[in-house]
């Protein structure tokens, strides 16, 4: 008769013990053996030697696989059964952009064009779903060639809505059978686009546009970016460029220009101030961009005025007016004197006008708010909080702030000097221990990843053999940037991707110090969808943000399937954050078929570090 005793272990290991316990022990000693093998040098220190960065990549299968049998047979142990997978949202969702409904927000009462807006009170949906890739999805072209080609699959634009659109698209674009190429030489304003960027930096007294840098201007705002080839330009200059465009159920430009790795988001001129803080572009660019500048009071342009920085340039190119004669100049003069009465009331002046642009200075004299009596009123204390959606307001920010500094007065150097660290209210000593940490924890993932990103990749099902290399890491987001430190790593190792810096609301608001180094950077609320289209990074880092949604009381669940919204099939994930945290988000990550695994810092703390990879879906 069995004892009770050998029924609870029927009960734990089935009705066949010794098999099960020869696995057990068998890994327990692989276990003992990754323990005993390991030293404390083969950890994350803030400050890794070479030694250490070989020795992390000799024992890392070891290690991964010791954690993943260990969490395995504790879930065993507790005689838990496997999580059920997330099922696959329906194909009506392929391009689901959450908190842009606008049939939902017509019946919550939105209108006079706020229907268009971000709205993401109540959006949560009860269906939790994994949205899938479009049929004819593909992964995107090994970068910097994405740059100008992309799969049309890819995007939500037909052949049919190619051919019905205007001639500016036909000229950008050329639709092949499964491509659309981009032709960034042929076709954006005038003679190409490295003639316009010229013909800017000439209109504001430079000799050429790779003097932008050295000017000041070292991040654009690009309102309406049709396609991304001004970006592009730029990007090829060292200049950060990134691209706001409105909601478009197709064709749309973000989700174009994120398709060719651009930086992108979604926004709007409509209601609702940008979610970047006061004093943050150099530059701020509209062609063509759709937006009549005098309409609201001069509300859209008071929200130009308070993201540019004193001394910075707001270029304006109109639609190419084929009139002649006097009734081209009237046609002028009755397009810009609404817009000429508003920038007065700014203090910006007309720095230059040629053809159809024409560019603005904002003043570098903040004293000229007060003095003016035309201009419109300052902000009282307490406006300038954090801009997270806030409504437009008909009042002047940032006047008084501590970052009121002209462009023209900037250094040159690259690097942020530590006076405009104190401007910041941030320790030089922080900023450069967080860089140092930030650059040795970056080469511990790429030590980690590269044999599986830079090598030949797997076939998968249906397709050939893709040719070696396969190197597909083209943007980062990391959606707690703290200081920006992983986005300078990459710089500094000469990485050639780009980051999405974002800071949660809630946090130290370090988004001004990030926009000030010249990098992509926004605030969002991680309790809140991400506004990107879905499929648009390659990778995301997360140091500590589980730690802060469970604070902001959010669910971890929702996180995650956004995160799987926003990142391509076969892109990497990477977080750090509490053993308990780590354990559940893995369990999440199952649910969501990511092949993931957790490793074991060996630094003696209780963090942990869940590495996963999204599959490629084809159902």
């Amino acid at each position: 008769m069995r004892s009770p005793r050998f029924s609870k272990l029927s009960v734990l290991f089935g009705l066949r013990p010794p098999r099960n316990w020869l696995l057990l022990c068998l890994i327990c000693i692989l276990v003992v053996i990754a323990l005993l093998r390991s030293s404390p040098s083969s950890g994350f220190d803030p400050v890794a030697s070479t030694a250490r960065t070989e020795i992390f990549s000799n024992y890392r299968r070891l290690k991964e696989q010791a954690a993943s049998d260990y969490l395995d047979l504790k879930t065993l142990s507790l005689g838990a059964s496997h999580p059920r997978e997330f099922s696959l949202c329906g194909r009506e969702r392929e391009n689901y952009v959450p908190c842009y409904n606008v049939s939902a927000n017509l019946l919550a009462g939105f209108k006079d064009g706020e229907e268009f807006d971000r709205h993401c009170e109540g959006s949560q949906e009860k269906q939790q779903c994994l949205v899938r890739p479009p049929k004819d999805y593909k992964i995107p072209l090994r970068w910097p060639v994405g740059q100008d080609v992309i799969w049309s699959g890819n995007v939500k634009i037909s052949k049919d809505q190619f051919l019905s659109s205007g001639s500016m698209t036909k000229r950008l674009m050329l639709l092949e059978e499964n491509q659309i190429a981009f032709h960034s030489e042929d076709g954006l304003i005038y003679d190409g686009v490295k003639d316009y960027s010229r013909q800017i930096a000439e209109m504001i007294g430079l000799g050429s546009d790779s003097e932008f840098f050295q000017a000041g201007v070292r991040s654009v705002l690009d309102i309406g970016c049709g396609f991304g080839s001004f970006g592009v330009h730029l990007l090829s200059l060292k200049l950060m460029a990134i691209c706001v465009a409105a909601y478009e159920v197709t064709g749309s430009q973000v989700q174009l220009a994120l398709e060719r790795g651009l930086p992108a988001m979604i926004g709007n001129f409509i209601s609702r101030q940008l979610p970047y803080p006061s004093l943050s572009f150099g530059m701020v660019h509209c062609a063509q961009c759709g937006i009549f500048w005098d309409k609201k009071d001069g509300m859209f342009l008071i929200e130009v005025d308070r993201v540019l920085k004193p001394g910075g340039y707001f270029v304006l190119t109109t639609p190419a007016i084929h009139q002649h004669g006097n009734s081209l100049r009237t046609k002028k003069e009755n397009l810009l004197k609404p817009v000429e009465e508003i920038t007065g009331k700014l203090c910006w002046s007309l720095l230059a006008q040629q053809d159809d642009t024409f560019i603005w200075q904002k003043t570098a004299d903040a004293s000229c708010y007060i003095t003016s009596k035309s201009a419109f009123p300052l902000c009282k204390e307490g406006q300038e909080a954090q801009s997270y959606y806030q409504p437009l307001v008909p009042c002047i920010t940032g006047s008084n702030n501590k970052r009121w500094l002209p462009i023209q007065n900037k250094s040159s150097d690259s690097l942020i000097s530590v006076a405009e660290l104190e401007v910041h209210g941030v320790h030089p000593d922080d900023f450069f221990e967080d860089l140092q940490n930030r650059k040795s924890v970056l080469g511990n993932y790429w030590s980690l990843l590269s044999p599986l990103i830079f090598s030949d990749h797997p076939k998968r099902p249906g397709d050939e053999d893709p040719i070696p290399p396969f190197n597909m890491i083209r943007n980062v987001m990391d959606m707690n940037a703290h200081y920006g430190g992983l986005n300078t790593a990459f710089i500094e190792l000469k990485k050639a991707v780009w980051v999405m810096n974002v800071v949660p609301v809630g946090v130290h608001n370090t988004l001004p110090l990030i926009l000030d180094q010249g990098f992509a950077g926004v605030l969002h609320n991680w309790c809140e969808p991400f506004p990107t289209y879905p499929r648009t990074y390659d990778m995301l880092h997360a140091e500590g943000l589980l730690s802060h949604i469970i604070s902001e009381g959010c669910s971890l669940t929702n996180l995650l399937l956004e995160m799987d919204r926003i990142l391509r099939p076969e892109g990497w994930v990477v977080v750090s954050d509490t053993m308990e945290l780590i354990e559940k988000a893995r369990s999440l990550a199952a649910q969501m078929r990511w092949e993931a695994r957790v490793i074991d810092l060996q630094n003696g703390s209780s963090q942990r570090l869940l590495v996963c990879q999204k599959q490629f879906l084809k159902k």
